[in-house]
C-alpha cells in the first residue's frame, strides 16, 4: 500500500535519475508522427527571394495519435436553446464569459532567446523526442481551436453567451498552438496548420460525449502541466527547454475550459443523473486515462529527460484528475485501487509486443494473425478494469460558480 500512496505525493519526491538514452529502449524513439512539416533551414543571403521547400508526409493515424473531432452542431443549438432548456443558468455562463473576457494570459506567451539556444544545445535522442512532443502537443491544441471555433460559430444565435465562451475558448486554444508551433521553429520545423484542417480524419462524437471527452481532456491537460511545472522549479537542473516555464499560467486556461464543461453538463442533468451516463461516466475515464498511460509509456524517454518517472508522473496525474472529475461525473474508476495499475502495466507489455509485430518484417497477413491473441488479450484487460467496481461520485447541486485559481 506503501508504494501506491508513493504516487500521490509531490511530484517533487518522484525519481530524479539521470536518464540513459543509449538504452535500447530508447531506440523507437527516432520515428515521428509528421504532418506536412515546412524546412525553415537558413540559406546563404542571395539577391532572388529563396523558394521555401515544403516536405508533405502522409498523416499517421493510430488509435492514440491526438484526434480532430466534430459533432452534431443542430443538437447543440438544442441544447443550449433557453426557450427549450430551462436548466440553463445564464447567471453562470455570465459569470464564466466575464472570466474569459478578463484573458489572463493575454500577454504570457511572449518568447525570448532562450529558446533557441536551448533548443541549440538539444542533440541527439533528446531533440528528436522534443519535436515529437511539440508535434503532438499543436495537434492536440488545434484540433480543440477548430471545435471550440465551429460551436461559437453555430450557437451564436441560439445562445450567444454560451457562444462567446466557445469562441474565447479558440482562441486560447489558437494561442497555445501558435505558441507550440513557434517552439517547433527553434528545430527549424513548423506544422502547416491549414493543410491539417483539411488533411486530418474528423471523429464524430454526439454532444453528450463531447461534453464528458474533452472535460477530462482540460483537466487532465491542467494536472500533467501543473505537475511538470512545480517538478522543474524543485528540480531546475532538468530545464532544458524553456516552454515549460509557462506551464504554470498555462495550465489555469485548461482549468477554466474544464470548469466551463462543467457548468455544460449541470445544465443538462439527463447525461448525469441515470445509469447509463454512469456507465458512459466510466467509460470516457477510462479511455482517457488508458490512451495518456500507453502514450507516455511509449516515450519514457521525453519524461526521463526532464527527470520523471513516467509511469509515477501518469498515476499522479490519473489519480488527482479522478478525483477533480468525481465532482461532476456520476461515476469515476477506482484509479487508486492497486490492481487498476497492475491492469495498466499489463496493457502496456501488450501495446509493446503490438507495437513490435507492427514493425516485423512478416507480410501482411502473419501480422495481423500474430496481433488477434494480442488484441484479445488488450480488450480483456481494458473490460477487466472497466468491469472493477467503482466509486460512486458527482452531484450537479454544485455551489455558485467562483472564479479561482486551483494548484
Amino acid at each position: 500500500m506503501a508504494a501506491e500512496m508513493a504516487l500521490v505525493k509531490p511530484i517533487s519526491k518522484f525519481s530524479t535519475a539521470s536518464p540513459k538514452f543509449n538504452s535500447p529502449r530508447c531506440g523507437s524513439y527516432s520515428k515521428f508522427t509528421t504532418i506536412k512539416m515546412t524546412a525553415t533551414s537558413q540559406p546563404p543571403p542571395t539577391t532572388t527571394k529563396p523558394r521555401k521547400k515544403v516536405a508533405k508526409t502522409a498523416i499517421k493515424e493510430t488509435l492514440l495519435a491526438p484526434r480532430f473531432y466534430t459533432t452534431d452542431f443542430d443538437e447543440m443549438e438544442t441544447l443550449f436553446n433557453t426557450e427549450i432548456n430551462k436548466n440553463l443558468n445564464q447567471a453562470e455562463f455570465e459569470a464564466l464569459l466575464q472570466e474569459f473576457k478578463t484573458d489572463y494570459n493575454q500577454t504570457h506567451f511572449v518568447r525570448n532567446k532562450e529558446f533557441k539556444e536551448a533548443a541549440d544545445k538539444l542533440q541527439g535522442p533528446l531533440r528528436q523526442i522534443f519535436v515529437e512532443f511539440l508535434e503532438r502537443s499543436c495537434t492536440a491544441e488545434f484540433s480543440g481551436f477548430l471545435l471550440y471555433k465551429e460551436l461559437g460559430r453555430r450557437l451564436k444565435k441560439t445562445n450567444p453567451v454560451v457562444a462567446e465562451i466557445f469562441s474565447l475558448m479558440s482562441r486560447d486554444e489558437a494561442r497555445h498552438a501558435g505558441f507550440l508551433n513557434k517552439g517547433l521553429s527553434d528545430f527549424n520545423l513548423a506544422l502547416d496548420l491549414g493543410f491539417l484542417t483539411k488533411a486530418r480524419k474528423y471523429t464524430f462524437f454526439k454532444p453528450k460525449f463531447i461534453f464528458y471527452a474533452t472535460y477530462l481532456s482540460e483537466k487532465i491537460g491542467y494536472w500533467r502541466y501543473i505537475t511538470i511545472y512545480r517538478h522543474l522549479k524543485a528540480n531546475p537542473e532538468y530545464q532544458c527547454y524553456p516552454i515549460f516555464k509557462y506551464f504554470e499560467n498555462w495550465c489555469q486556461d485548461e482549468n477554466r475550459h474544464g470548469d466551463f464543461f462543467s457548468a455544460l453538463m449541470k445544465a443538462q442533468p439527463q447525461f448525469l443523473n441515470d445509469w447509463k451516463a454512469k456507465l458512459w461516466a466510466r467509460f470516457f475515464c477510462l479511455s482517457v486515462y488508458v490512451t495518456m498511460y500507453l502514450n507516455d509509456c511509449q516515450r519514457t524517454a521525453f519524461y526521463e529527460g526532464i527527470g520523471l518517472n513516467t509511469k509515477e508522473f501518469d498515476m499522479h496525474v490519473i489519480i488527482e484528475t479522478n478525483r477533480t472529475t468525481a465532482r461532476i461525473f456520476p461515476a469515476v474508476l477506482d484509479v487508486e485501487n492497486p490492481e487498476f495499475k497492475k491492469k495498466l502495466d499489463n496493457m502496456v507489455e501488450i501495446n509493446q509486443k503490438l507495437i513490435a509485430v507492427g514493425e516485423s518484417e512478416d507480410i501482411p497477413v502473419v501480422k495481423n494473425l500474430k496481433k488477434i491473441p494480442l488484441i484479445t488479450a488488450l480488450a480483456s484487460e481494458l473490460l477487466a478494469a472497466y468491469l472493477m467496481p467503482p466509486i460512486e461520485s458527482g452531484s450537479v447541486d454544485y455551489a455558485e460558480f467562483e472564479p479561482k485559481l486551483v494548484y
